[in-house]
């Protein structure tokens, strides 16, 4: 072999060594990239449940937030509505207790003018006064009824009424027109307003 040849081999050899590491580099390069590449699509696969672990625990956190308030309202409008319960029954109870109470006021001047006229029969046997000082209270007493609300039944001579008037007898009469009307009043009845708060005791004729 000649030396030019020779050279020409050695020049080959080196050639085709240089490309091989040429080609080795370049495949080191693709994998690193590659791997990089695959590393970054992990990362990134990494990062995505993690954005979403932190958007749920934020809504969890604001329903939370929003359920507490909801119960914070509720209690205080249960205390609300428990004070005006507690309020409105004692309010209920005093008014049962003291509905009565403005009336035995008014009847209190009554009992007054009746210890004046006890008072006055003990030391006079002037009959005459005695009546009229009666006849006084009693006028009064009727004039606070009134004021009252309340008003004497209509009865005698009047034709019977089931609702107004209770029969506690019967009696034949000789007038004709006086058959089944009310000839006698027992009792009085009354009216307080429109109700019946007493029905009057009558007789009536047949």
């Amino acid at each position: 072999m000649s030396k030019k040849q020779k050279n020409a081999k050695e020049k080959e050899g080196t050639k085709e060594t240089a490309q091989n590491l040429n080609n080795e580099v370049n495949n080191k390069e693709e994998s690193s990239t590659e791997e990089t590449n695959n590393s970054e699509s992990e990362v990134k696969e990494e990062e995505k449940p993690e954005e979403k672990v932190d958007e749920s625990t934020e809504k969890e956190r604001q329903l939370m937030e929003k359920l507490s308030e909801i119960q914070e309202k509720y209690l205080r409008l249960s205390a609300e509505f428990d004070n005006y319960r507690k309020r409105t029954l004692k309010e209920k109870m005093d008014l049962q207790k003291y509905a009565s109470e403005h009336v035995l006021v008014d009847t209190l001047p009554l009992m007054d003018d009746f210890e004046r006229a006890i008072e006055a029969m003990e030391k006079t046997d002037d009959s005459e006064s005695i009546r009229s000082g009666v006849k006084l209270i009693y006028n009064k007493f009727c004039e606070f009824l009134k004021k009252s609300g309340v008003k004497e039944i209509e009865a005698l001579n009047c034709d019977f009424d089931v609702d107004i008037h209770d029969a506690v007898a019967k009696i034949p009469v000789q007038e004709k027109d006086k058959k089944g009307k009310i000839v006698d009043v027992v009792q009085k009845g009354y009216l307080l307003q429109d109700k019946v708060i007493r029905h009057s005791k009558v007789v009536i004729g047949e």
